[in-house]
């Protein structure tokens, strides 16, 4: 691995524990019992993982801060670079191309920061995860799970819901400079708003896999399941979403 990929990598990884860090930091802060935020509501989880993502981005800046395996194959699917490095004048100097084997690198690199920024979630709050709380409460804060159970219906959501994202992101350039994080962050808001009731807006195979992983693994007082008859939704939802609207975005572009 050369050491443009390398350093892209790591920035995933680092940027995609940021974005988990903070975001299943507000969950735990709404949800867990004795915390200072606790029922704060689903607009302060709207905006925590929004600024989880304006964080990320720009800690992952030297990946072009994907963060979220559905804006990878986003990416792929409209044949845009992963990543570009500019030099003086705006000059392109280096290029991560949009290659199968690149995106299962960004892929690998999201999971391994997920998963890392939710067993940090975890220690901040290990505490408050002793008290006495259902156990669906404690998974709420590592990953997603439906109000209503239909799989079909629930995968619709996810679908739709990483569509507009993936789209925004493709059509705006992925630029992690200027307004482009802010207005990533706050679509973030806004399809929480607007599209998370009835799935918890996972929008991200990452965001709710690797800490599903860490659910399962850490040592949570009355945690319970992991729910993995549903895991495959917020995995495989946003990823058709994703594509859809790399297609529909290189062609709209």
């Amino acid at each position: 691995m050369d050491s443009l990929l390398m350093n892209a990598f790591w920035s995933e990884i680092l940027g995609t524990a940021t974005l988990i860090l903070l975001g299943a930091g507000v969950v735990a802060n709404v949800v867990l019992p004795k915390t200072k935020g606790f029922n704060g509501g689903w607009l302060l989880i709207n905006f925590g993982w929004g600024l989880g993502v304006f964080a990320g981005v720009y800690v992952a800046f030297k990946s072009g801060a994907h963060l979220n395996p559905a804006v990878t194959i986003g990416l792929f699917a409209a044949d845009m670079p992963f990543y570009s490095v500019t030099g003086p004048g705006g000059a392109i100097t280096a290029t991560i191309e949009p290659t199968v084997a690149n995106m299962f690198m960004y892929f690998g690199a999201e999971l391994i920061g997920a998963f890392l920024g939710a067993v940090l979630a975890f220690l901040a709050y290990k505490k408050h995860f002793d008290q006495e709380a259902p156990p669906e409460t404690k998974l709420a804060v590592f990953s997603t799970g439906p109000e209503l159970r239909s799989y079909t219906w629930n995968f619709v959501t996810e679908m739709l819901a990483t569509f507009v994202l993936v789209f925004f992101v493709v059509v705006s350039g992925m630029t992690p400079s200027g307004l482009g994080p802010l207005a990533v962050a706050l679509v973030v808001v806004g399809l929480g708003a607007s599209l998370g009731g009835p799935t918890g807006y996972a929008i991200n195979p990452a965001r709710d896999l690797g800490p599903r992983i860490a659910h399962a693994i850490l040592p949570i007082k009355g945690k319970g399941s992991s729910d993995w008859s549903y895991s495959w939704v917020p995995i495989a939802g946003p990823l058709v979403g994703g594509v859809l609207a790399g297609l529909l975005g290189a062609a709209y572009s």
